[in-house]
C-alpha cells in the first residue's frame, strides 16, 4: 500500500499548519482513498536525545570502528526512523517558524536521522552523497509575518533554505513550499493568508 509520511512539527492542534495540514491531508484523502496516512507527532513521539551513545555512534560509524552495546542500541533508534521516513512515498511536513527557523523538534529529527551510510555516505573524490531515494514533498510553513511577498519588515526566513538542503543532503530535492503568513496582526490580513494557502493546499492534494 501507498504511504504519506506527514511530520507535524507544531505542539499547537489549533496552530495555522496544523490547520493547514488537516485541509491538505482531507484533500488528499478524497483524491486517495487507498493510501496510508502515516502520523509522525514529533511532540508525542519519544526522540532521543542527540548525545550520549548516539553521538558516539555516530564518530565511530564515520570511521569505521564497531558499535558497543549501547552506541548499538542508540544507532538502531535513528535507523527506525530513517526507515520510517525512507518507506513513505509521498512526505508532508507542516511546521511553524520560531525564531525565524524552525521548532527544535523538528532540528531534532533531523539530527537524529541524517546519519552516515544510513541517509548519507562521503566519497573523497565526489563529497557528500545521499542515500535516500527521491520522493514528492510538500512543507506547510505559517510564519508570524508575510514572508512570501517580503512584508516581513526585513527579517530574514531561516526556516526554508535550512529545510530544503537538510532534506537534500540526504536525497530529497523534490520539495515544494507552501507560505502560510502573516499568522499575526490585523485579522482581515490573517485570514486573507489563511485562505490563500488554504486554496492552494486543497488544489495541489487533489493531484499530489
Amino acid at each position: 500500500m501507498a504511504k504519506l509520511l506527514h511530520l507535524s512539527c507544531s505542539p499547537r492542534p489549533d496552530s495555522e499548519s496544523s490547520a493547514g495540514a488537516r485541509v491538505f491531508l482531507d484533500g488528499f484523502r478524497q483524491a486517495h482513498p487507498d493510501w496510508e496516512i502515516d502520523m509522525l507527532d514529533l511532540w508525542r513521539e519519544r526522540l532521543p536525545e542527540f548525545s550520549g551513545p548516539i553521538v558516539e555512534a555516530k564518530y565511530a560509524r564515520m570511521k569505521a570502528q564497531a558499535f558497543n552495546d549501547a552506541q548499538r542500541d542508540s544507532f538502531a533508534e535513528a535507523e527506525r526512523m530513517a526507515t520510517r521516513f525512507s518507506l513513505a512515498d509521498r512526505v508532508l511536513i507542516s511546521t511553524p517558524m520560531w525564531n525565524f527557523g524552525i521548532p527544535y523538534k523538528l532540528k531534532q529529527w533531523f539530527d537524529i536521522v541524517i546519519q552516515p551510510g544510513l541517509t548519507f555516505r562521503f566519497d573523497p573524490t565526489q563529497g557528500y552523497l545521499p542515500l535516500l531515494r527521491d520522493r514528492p514533498t510538500i512543507i506547510i510553513l505559517a510564519s508570524g509575518g508575510d514572508f512570501a511577498t517580503g512584508m516581513n519588515r526585513g527579517r530574514i526566513d531561516m526556516a526554508t533554505p535550512y529545510l530544503r538542503e537538510a532534506l537534500r543532503f540526504i536525497g530529497v530535492s523534490d520539495v515544494r513550499f507552501v507560505p502560510i503568513g502573516p499568522t499575526t496582526g490585523p485579522a482581515d490580513s490573517i485570514l486573507t493568508a489563511r485562505e490563500m494557502a488554504h486554496r492552494r493546499l486543497g488544489e495541489i492534494a487533489a493531484r499530489f
